[in-house]
């Protein structure tokens, strides 16, 4: 007599929690982070609500982690094909030694993330309930929103390191010259958002708007 192989428990949990991911954020889209209930979620994703609650305290906990696995793996597509071992750079940013090209690379990449429904219905629905709910508002930034700008942090302290910024400039404030429009344009729809958009606003944050003066030009006392 064959023996049957034992269930995998590790296949099952993953094959779970991808089904509370894809429902939680399906939910969230559909009717709104208030009416999105860990009862709903379990239902959707044909689990247990106690499966559920095993795993996270709360649905903003479970919304929170979908979130971040859901950008994740679109940072994982977006990564530039053929890219050489080591391009990438331990700061998750490309760091290819020219900063314009990777800042552009990667505000086309989160352009391309902002407008798939996938992403934008419920980042948004996030996005609305961190301003009225200070406690998920926290969570979104302190989970998700940072870890991501820090990535700029220390790519823009790479290029410092490598005379490409100057050493003065706090990368902190400077990330906010391209992402903080980017935001608001996509938030508050005060306009389209495209790669040219994207690559206009670091081509202003690292040219500035002064007039250039032509080459030899002595600068004003």
């Amino acid at each position: 007599m064959v023996k049957k192989a034992a269930p995998d428990s590790t296949r099952r949990s993953t094959r779970s929690r991808r089904a509370i991911y894809d429902a939680a954020l399906a939910l969230v889209g559909e009717v709104g982070y208030p009416r999105t209930t860990i009862e709903g979620i379990a239902a959707r994703a044909g689990v247990g609500k106690q499966t559920i609650y095993r795993w996270w305290s709360s649905k903003a906990e479970v919304l929170l982690e979908a979130f971040t696995d859901l950008s994740t793996q679109a940072a994982e597509a977006a990564a530039r094909p053929g890219q050489e071992e080591g391009g990438q750079g331990e700061n998750g940013i490309p760091d290819t030694g020219d900063l314009e090209a990777d800042l552009k690379f990667v505000l086309r990449a989160t352009v391309d993330e902002l407008l798939d429904p996938k992403f934008d219905i419920p980042a948004r629905a996030l996005a609305a309930e961190g301003v009225v709910d200070e406690q998920v508002g926290a969570e979104f930034v302190t989970r998700l929103l940072e870890p991501q700008l820090q990535l700029y942090v220390r790519r823009l302290r790479s290029a410092q390191e490598h005379g490409d910024v100057r050493p003065d400039v706090d990368p902190r404030i400077a990330l906010e010259l391209f992402v903080s429009p980017l935001a608001q344009r996509w938030l508050q729809r005060t306009g389209p958002i495209s790669h040219a958009y994207t690559d206009t606003l670091v081509d202003y944050a690292l040219n500035g708007l002064a007039p250039r003066r032509p080459s030899g030009t002595p600068s004003a006392a």
